[in-house]
């Protein structure tokens, strides 16, 4: 059974101001097309198919779209909703859409409840798991605290103890949403920290033939059988490294995995750099860039005049200047941000104590601190659907 494997598109999400409703829909054309002219039998799409609960109607449009031209070819599609889908919204209609060969598995309470394909080698069992928020999701998995590893293993035994009731051969997919360990974040993904810990271990996954992650936007190989699609399109500057790709999976008669990337239309280049005003507009290593999309880091000591102007007479596609003097970090003219960097919000708390008091929290005021940031988070998940 051959899969095509994707996920986080981001529907409505712009790119520093630059809309990328065209882009999104020439990546839904270059789907279909590739299900087309590579006889792909499963669509699988992991998550983040919207960019936020409430999507622009522009959004809800294309994706409209996109479900009537895949089922127009008749070939299935089962998607999970993400942390930026509103599950509720994503999965109305989804027994009837499920009719139509587009499966969307939204409800953690169905996690066990297969989707099952066949071909000429028998079935194949497809098991969403939608992104499971810990703190709303925790009674139902019956854990007694609430931690993206214990509610992600208690849904894949779940998914276990459906497939050990499934004739032997039978042949299985997850699609999950989550940070997995050992995958490599980039800056335009949402927190999911809980409890100061985000990552699971692939070793939760353990027992199925192929899991399909969707959160991380980069293309990444965690295990021969644990891939994330990453977004097709970039949502970050963090992301000009990336390839844009999409995963197509071959699941043979034994569940071996074979996979190939397909790359994604790329609307524009993302470049990042880095200098004084006067070396990055003098500079002829540069050219290359100058049809790019641009964030420009500039470390004059002094702020230059009119720069994002200047920039802008050769590098037109300039959508993100950063001030970084050369400077100290201990330097008290350093910036704010700079200060601030690579420390997530129970650091900076943390710190924030230590500054007032003298030292910083003692163990059990740790724990305060998380529970609250936990608390908070949780509560902005139930807003958000509510809205």
């Amino acid at each position: 059974m051959r899969l095509l494997h994707t996920s986080d598109w981001h529907l409505g999400r712009s790119f520093h101001r630059v809309g990328m409703l065209g882009a999104q829909a020439d990546f839904i054309g270059h789907l279909v097309t590739t299900v087309r002219e590579r006889d792909v039998d499963v669509v699988v799409v992991s998550g983040d198919v919207y960019d936020r609960a409430v999507p622009p109607l522009a959004a809800v449009e294309l994706f409209d779209d996109a479900l009537h031209r895949l089922a127009a070819h008749g070939v299935p599609t089962v998607m999970i909703s993400g942390n930026h889908d509103s599950a509720r919204r994503l999965g109305v209609g989804a027994g009837l859409m499920g009719r139509a060969g587009i499966h969307l598995r939204t409800e953690p309470s169905a996690c066990g409840t297969p989707v099952v394909l066949s071909d000429d080698h028998g079935d194949v069992a497809f098991y969403g798991l939608p992104y499971l928020e810990p703190a709303l999701v925790k009674n139902e998995f019956g854990v007694e605290k609430a931690g993206h590893e214990a509610v992600l293993a208690a849904a894949m035994d779940r998914v276990r103890a459906d497939l050990a009731a499934r004739p032997p051969g039978t042949r299985s997919v997850v699609l999950a949403h989550a940070f997995v360990t050992g995958g490599e974040p980039s800056d335009s993904e949402r927190d999911i920290t809980v409890g100061g810990v985000a990552a699971v271990p692939t070793g939760v996954f353990d027992g199925v033939d192929y899991v399909a992650l969707g959160h991380l936007h980069g293309c990444q190989t965690l295990t021969d059988r644990v891939r994330y699609s990453g977004s097709p399109l970039p949502y970050s500057f963090s992301e000009a490294g990336h390839r844009k790709t999409m995963w197509l999976v071959d699941l043979a008669a034994d569940g071996t995995v074979t996979a190939e990337r397909v790359d994604c239309p790329v609307p524009r280049a993302l470049a990042r750099i880095r200098g004084t005003l006067e070396e990055l507009l003098a500079d002829p290593g540069l050219t290359r860039h100058e049809e790019a999309w641009v964030e420009a880091t500039l470390t004059d000591p002094v702020r230059p005049a009119e720069p994002m102007a200047r920039l802008t007479e050769r590098f037109p596609h300039t959508l993100s200047l950063v001030f970084d003097p050369a400077r100290a970090p201990q330097d008290p003219q350093a910036s704010y941000a700079r200060r601030l960097a690579g420390r997530d919000d129970q650091q900076i708390a943390e710190d924030f104590v230590a500054h007032v008091r003298g030292t910083g929290p003692d163990p059990y005021e740790r724990d305060v601190l998380r529970d609250a940031f936990d608390a908070v988070r949780a509560d902005d998940a139930v807003r958000e659907v509510a809205r």
